[in-house]
């Protein structure tokens, strides 16, 4: 980059990371999330995967403050000072830290997408409008990193599915954030829109050290951008670690109660499943006996 071209580095503190010790997550006195354990690292991407009801995007809402806890530690760490403990921040100063792109929203009515993405500016903008000198540098910034410049002035309601998300990923990254995290982002989006979210979350750990947690429900896409991935089963984590040695048949099969094969993409050297229904088993049959 020459000296005169403006950085799309994020102005905030890069290097945060988040780690969440004993979380304990019940509704109506059932534990839906228990005694689960997890850390986000700068720079890194990590999957959370499994079943329907497994406790997911509970767990990751949990990370994100949005769901109350039985019990839970969670430590935020910028690694230039103490860690802090991220249930004593208040909720401006937590979201200072760490942002969240939940499933499902909407599309808002007579706005910009600039005006979408100066969302994101609220905790540094306090009550009554208190002035943001840092705003307009990090709603360009965040709109460069997502590739929607060109659409800053069009009207949301004028926006694809694949446009919007990206606007609301955008928003996520003016609030200027160290961490950030999705809950399913690909849902509902053509393939490939669903590329090209999976090639800017991926941008986003290599090349601005964000830390980020992603529910994924296709775990083809979470071998194939995550360096980690933490598998759920019944509210526990049943593995974590590289998606090479999680993503195993015999692990996957046991988890989603369905035979599960696992082997390597010869074209990109990447993991790859397969789930194999009764038809599927009707024609390896066909074939061995034809």
């Amino acid at each position: 980059m020459s000296s005169g071209e403006e950085s799309t580095e994020p102005s905030g503190r890069p290097g945060h990371e988040l780690t969440a010790r004993g979380v304990t997550v019940a509704y109506d006195g059932t534990d839906v999330v228990h005694d689960a354990a997890i850390t986000l690292r700068p720079g890194r991407v990590t999957a959370l995967v499994g079943p329907n009801g497994s406790g997911k995007s509970t767990l990751l809402r949990t990370l994100a403050r949005l769901q109350p806890a039985r019990t839970a530690t969670l430590t935020l760490d910028a690694g230039d000072d103490v860690p802090t403990d991220g249930l004593a921040l208040t909720p401006r100063e937590f979201s200072r830290r760490v942002a969240l792109l939940t499933q499902g929203r909407p599309t808002p009515s007579g706005l910009t997408v600039r005006d979408i993405v100066e969302f994101g500016r609220y905790p540094y903008r306090g009550r009554w409008g208190r002035a943001d000198p840092d705003g307009a540098a990090a709603v360009e910034r965040a709109l460069a990193m997502t590739d929607v410049e060109a659409l800053a002035d069009r009207g949301a309601d004028h926006l694809s599915g694949g446009q919007l998300q990206r606007v609301w990923l955008a928003s996520c990254l003016a609030q200027d954030t160290g961490i950030l995290l999705l809950d399913e982002p690909t849902t509902y989006l053509d393939l490939r829109y669903q590329v090209e979210l999976l090639d800017l979350i991926r941008d986003l750990a290599d090349d601005h050290h964000i830390a980020v947690g992603v529910v994924l429900h296709d775990l083809d896409q979470a071998a194939a951008v995550a360096d980690r991935v933490a598998l759920l089963h019944a509210g526990g984590i049943v593995a974590d670690g590289p998606p090479q040695e999680v993503l195993t048949a015999e692990r996957l099969t046991t988890t989603y109660g369905i035979r599960i094969d696992v082997d390597t993409d010869p074209l990109t050297g990447r993991l790859r499943t397969r789930a194999i229904g009764r038809h599927h088993a009707r024609t390896e049959r066909l074939s061995t006996t034809s």
